[in-house]
């Protein structure tokens, strides 16, 4: 203990001494960590909302279907139709599930005046559609209501192409479940939009009993579950799996339909995993050109050490110390830096342009999370560590004449 205690002194009282180059080596590893966790936190807030909208606008928490519906339900969709009403899913059965709602889709032409576009619909249960209001959002108009049956809301692209606004009237032309043809006359009562423009130029969403009287069926072809924390996904799906019959029903979660945004994620990854490689090396060069430094001046020091009595074991020791003080003091100061932005800029917001394949810009702001934070400490103080490794054994193989010698 008293050994480990004289090292510490004198590896502290050593980078004091060398205050001026000290002060740089602790400045880049500073804004190293503190660059790694602010470019990792605006990452980390990208993806949680682009997550969180994806869940909220299209795909829920989880979906429930019936076996194969996704790789077969687009060429018969009228054969994997579910029941009106599920008792395992009723309402109030479990507090982590905030909301439940059955999803019919189609296809088939809207008209207008003398415009005819092929569209992609979605029956939804206006009431439970509240839930999703967030990430769809209503750009003109109203959204669904139970006390407007008769109505629908429109993506702002398709109702761009058609030429149509709230308060128009448009005919709806589908396929039925019996091979026939049928019609409905609606009004749009609002305009929205998504997280995908391409879904927006396509789509429009009605009452579901509206949308069962115009494909004359009943049921649904997909029951969203919406839950109130996204971190329950993997529980609720496999208390639902116990419940529902294997056989009639499957029980998909998001991250398995959402496509798009694991490829996003996938992307993301690699752009820190690059991040990191090129701070690393920063880092790597700035501390064992310091440490180089410190030992080239300290040369006949070392030797003065070695001759009272100071094993080689004990030289390498003390410099790898010093690397590490430098990588502690370094990264304690970037983590606070990056604290104080972090918060700093969250609080004033990034505006950005609106993202490939969005229609509207946002407001981005910087996740500040503990879990980063430590990856980011340990990532610093570790390269830190490396980067001593080659002076300090360099310091540990001097010969002592040699280096009494360099006094001189």
């Amino acid at each position: 203990m008293n050994s480990f205690l004289l090292d510490c002194k004198l590896v502290f009282r050593t980078v004091i001494r060398q205050g001026r180059r000290s002060s740089i080596a602790i400045g880049a590893i500073g804004f190293g960590v503190a660059a790694l966790i602010l470019a990792n936190g605006f990452i980390d807030s990208i993806l949680l909302d682009f997550r969180e909208d994806t869940i909220a606008s299209q795909l829920g928490h989880l979906q429930i279907v019936r076996p194969g519906y996704h790789n077969e339900g687009k060429a018969n969709p009228y054969a994997f139709l579910l029941p009106d009403t599920i008792p395992e899913l009723e309402a109030g059965t479990d507090r982590r599930i905030k909301v439940t709602v059955p999803r019919l889709s189609f296809s088939g032409l809207i008209s207008h005046g003398e415009s005819t576009l092929s569209f992609i619909g979605e029956g939804d249960d206006p009431q439970g559609q509240e839930a999703f209001i967030k990430a769809v959002q209503i750009s003109a108009g109203h959204g669904l209501s139970v006390d407007d049956p008769r109505s629908i809301i429109v993506g702002e692209g398709l109702a761009r192409s058609l030429g149509v606004g709230v308060g128009d009237r448009v005919v709806l032309i589908a396929t039925t479940a019996s091979r026939g043809t049928n019609a409905v006359e609606v009004t749009v009562r609002g305009l929205f939009s998504t997280v995908s423009k391409a879904y927006d130029d396509l789509a429009l969403r009605m009452p579901i009993n509206t949308a069962r009287r115009l494909l004359r069926t009943q049921g649904a072809h997909v029951w969203v579950v919406l839950l109130n924390n996204t971190a329950y996904t993997n529980t609720i799906l496999s208390d639902l799996g116990a419940k529902l019959p294997k056989d009639e029903f499957q029980i998909v979660p998001w991250y398995e339909l959402a496509d798009f945004y694991n490829k996003t994620v996938a992307l993301f990854t690699k752009q820190v995993n690059g991040i990191r490689l090129i701070i690393a090396v920063i880092i790597l060069l700035s501390v064992s050109n310091t440490m180089t430094m410190s030992v080239m001046e300290r040369i006949g020091e070392i030797g003065t050490a070695m001759a009272l009595g100071v094993k080689r074991i004990g030289i390498l020791r003390l410099f790898l110390s010093e690397g590490l003080l430098l990588g502690c003091v370094g990264s304690l100061l970037g983590l606070v830096v990056a604290k104080f932005l972090a918060d700093l800029i969250s609080s004033i917001g990034i505006p950005m342009p609106p993202p490939p394949g969005t229609a509207h810009g946002y407001t981005a702001e910087i996740l500040f999370s503990w879990n980063t934070a430590l990856e980011s400490l340990v990532l610093v103080i570790t390269t830190t560590l490396i980067a001593s490794i080659y002076p300090a054994w360099r310091a540990s193989r001097m010969q002592v004449v040699d280096s009494l010698r360099h006094n001189r």
